[in-house]
């Protein structure tokens, strides 16, 4: 049969050969790049766990539920009625009637770290108690005493009484957890006992008021009253946190706080070698460093931590620090945010001598610093100082008014016998100080001391004159907490 061809001569049997060779190579290719895709998206799965189920049975009998009893004694009211709170028969008749004890219990969750029995938790799981166990696995109860504890980061130490052996947990760096890392937690919420809950790393960085020294890595893994104190676990089954708090009273909501591992091991180190802890100390107070203040002092940016305050022979008055003073590093740790450097300071030894960069005068000075410890250092002694007599004067730069310090100001502040300084009377609503508040004190402007209403008119009027409009004030706050203000005047 002859080849049949298309209307330009071309033959139909060799183009549509052409076609289909061009139909399986496109499938061929198609098929290939469709099998290494699944192979790169199971590739970039493989870190989404299938199970928990491995992992939650080889570290259930490393963690504990802990239940504690506390004898509390009340009276008995012998009236057929109830005084008004109070009233004053409510004081009057308050120690009659029978003496009462009653016992009231708590729960909480811990965690084995070593095979001898010793138990890390949370201080307010146990703070208080008379009787303290531990039951573990679900199965055995134990009877535990406190080793120490540690109520500034709300850390305790317990040891089982019992000589058997038990399966301890290791602690994990922390400070390698990522946010959207999957976690573990294991605890004894309302009681229910061994129970596993699992989310990921929401942030880290965590403040929210509870305690003095915070870090919190926050976690959306489910966590309720009675999980405080149980680990946090990383998918290699290692602690990176204690689980401490939520947020809400209601129960969880998604929003979980809990200690990092690398901050608890040097407490709970200290808690076992010494039954207590021993904080570093500086003996300063310090502020944020905002963007003004850093203008006034010529930093880059903000950062370190502004010295507000030098106790008196404190380590860093002993070694020179001044108020006024932005701590930039403190041992060789940069300082970016001013929180940073009490728990920098706290984890330091004890009687260590440290390098401690601060900016001053717009430039960096080194000191060195001897710590003390926190845990036995005073706070500052107030003192005196000779009483003046008041006069207002305005500061028509600052739009306010002020009058001098008296003795009895000083007095009945409790201020530093030192102190100098003027009285703020009246502020204006348009004021650049308008946040500021009546009986707050002026200290020093410019890094000049204030001793008159004068003193304060010559440095704000100088200050207009410039081309730099931004003045520093050091101020005493209605709370006598030294404060610095970047004020810009015009």
């Amino acid at each position: 049969m002859p080849r049949q061809s298309n209307c330009s001569g071309v033959e139909v049997g060799a183009n549509l050969g052409e076609i289909e060779y061009t139909i399986r190579f496109f499938l061929c290719h198609f098929s290939i790049s469709f099998l290494l895709c699944l192979f790169f998206v199971n590739a970039e799965a493989k870190d989404y766990p299938g199970s928990f189920a491995d992992l939650a049975e080889k570290l259930m009998p490393s963690v504990v539920n802990i239940s504690t009893t506390q004898v509390i004694t009340t009276r008995t009211n012998p009236f057929p009625f109830e005084f008004p709170p109070g009233s004053p028969f409510e004081d009057m008749f308050r120690d009659f009637g029978e003496q009462q004890q009653r016992r009231t219990s708590a729960l909480g969750s811990g965690f084995i770290i070593d095979k001898d029995g010793i138990i890390v938790t949370n201080n307010h799981v146990i703070q208080g108690a008379e009787d303290i166990f531990v039951s573990v696995n679900g199965e055995k109860e134990y009877e535990a005493e406190i080793i120490g504890a540690d109520p500034l980061s709300d850390i305790a130490v317990l040891k089982i009484k019992s000589d058997d052996d038990f399966f301890p947990v290791e602690f994990g760096d922390s400070d390698t957890a990522r946010v959207g890392d999957w976690v573990i937690a294991i605890g004894n919420p309302f009681g229910l006992g061994g129970t596993v809950t699992s989310g990921i790393i929401s942030a880290r960085n965590r403040s929210i008021g509870l305690s003095r020294y915070e870090d919190y890595i926050q976690t959306d893994a489910s966590i309720n009253s009675g999980n405080s104190g149980g680990p946090l676990f990383d998918m290699n089954g290692d602690v990176i946190g204690i689980n401490t708090a939520i947020l809400g009273q209601s129960g969880s909501i998604g929003i979980g706080f809990s200690i990092p591992s690398n901050s608890a091991k040097k407490v709970i180190t200290q808690l076992i070698k010494f039954g207590e802890t021993k904080r570093g100390w500086l003996g300063v107070r310090i502020q944020t460093v905002t963007k003004e203040i850093a203008e006034v002092e010529n930093l880059d940016k903000p950062r370190g931590a502004l010295v507000a305050s030098v106790a008196d022979g404190s380590p860093s008055d002993k070694g020179g620090i001044k108020a006024g003073d932005i701590i930039l590093e403190f041992n060789g740790r940069k300082i970016n945010e001013m929180n940073e450097l009490p728990k920098i300071v706290a984890e330091t030894e004890v009687g260590l001598t440290v390098k401690v960069k601060v900016w001053r005068n717009k430039r960096e000075v080194i000191k060195k610093i001897t710590l003390g410890r926190l845990e036995t250092s005073e706070d500052f002694k107030p003192q005196l100082k000779k009483e003046e007599k008041p006069k207002l004067t305005r500061i028509e730069g600052l739009k306010i008014d002020v009058r001098p310090i008296t003795e009895k100001d000083i007095l009945d502040r409790g201020l530093p016998k030192s102190t100098s300084g003027v009285v703020i009377t009246k502020i204006d609503t348009d004021s650049p100080v308008n946040y500021l508040n009546i009986s707050n004190i002026i200290v020093e402007a410019q890094k000049r001391n204030i001793n008159t209403p004068g003193d304060l008119n010559i440095v704000v009027n100088s200050t207009l004159r410039s081309t730099e409009k931004n003045i520093l004030i050091v101020i005493y706050n209605n709370q006598n907490q030294k404060r610095y203000i970047g004020v810009k005047i015009e």
